[in-house]
């Protein structure tokens, strides 16, 4: 079974130095959402944005890897368009997902309020943080328990992104392997081994 892992970055996009960039150009076999405006995001413009890399995938499946603004992108894609979809997603990594409804929340990320909150139809892992301004570790779990997500509580990690101190972030393979260790056992595409199931 051939897998495709879409990059959902939140937002200002992720840059180079980022984990979800330096994981996408370790994957063999990755694609990242487009969108009009990095900076002011519109949620319907992110919406069909991840939609275009669903439906054009040529895998047999697809695996989503969202941060920030992504993780409430991919709640919104799910809810308008999972029943069609689900089945070619075989799952979805939800790192340090932003809360849209916190009062400090800036302007630009309203409009994806509120967040949806009902199950996804496809398994999922969301990574929160004790110390995460986007999001508390309170708030974290609870998305974790509407949308039916595997939660872990990383402690002092802050949002998980170049500020923070993560750019490889090797430590997050193991999060992605869980998403895939129920899958038909065919290797996981990269380049460099990486993501080598002997962590």
């Amino acid at each position: 079974m051939s897998l495709e892992y879409l990059i959902i970055p939140g937002w200002h996009g992720s840059g180079q130095d980022h984990w979800q960039s330096h994981w996408q150009n370790q994957l063999s076999a990755s694609r990242r959402t487009r969108v009009r405006d990095w900076q002011l995001p519109d949620r319907e413009d992110w919406i069909e944005a991840l939609h275009h890399l669903v439906s054009t995938s040529t895998a047999d499946r697809v695996i989503l890897i969202a941060h920030s603004l992504g993780c409430v992108t991919v709640a919104h894609w799910a809810r308008r368009h999972g029943q069609q979809w689900a089945h070619r997603v075989a799952g979805a990594l939800l790192v340090a997902p932003a809360d849209v409804e916190r009062d400090t929340a800036p302007a630009a990320l309203r409009g994806f309020a509120p967040a949806p909150m009902e199950p996804l139809p496809f398994r999922s892992v969301l990574i929160g943080s004790s110390n995460d301004r986007a999001a508390s570790a309170a708030r974290a779990e609870h998305f974790a328990d509407e949308w039916g997500s595997d939660f872990e509580l990383l402690h002092g990690v802050g949002h998980i992104n170049v500020a923070s101190g993560h750019h490889r972030w090797d430590e997050g393979r193991h999060y992605l392997r869980r998403l895939t260790r129920d899958l038909p056992p065919t290797p996981i595409p990269d380049r460099h081994s990486l993501f080598s199931l002997a962590h």
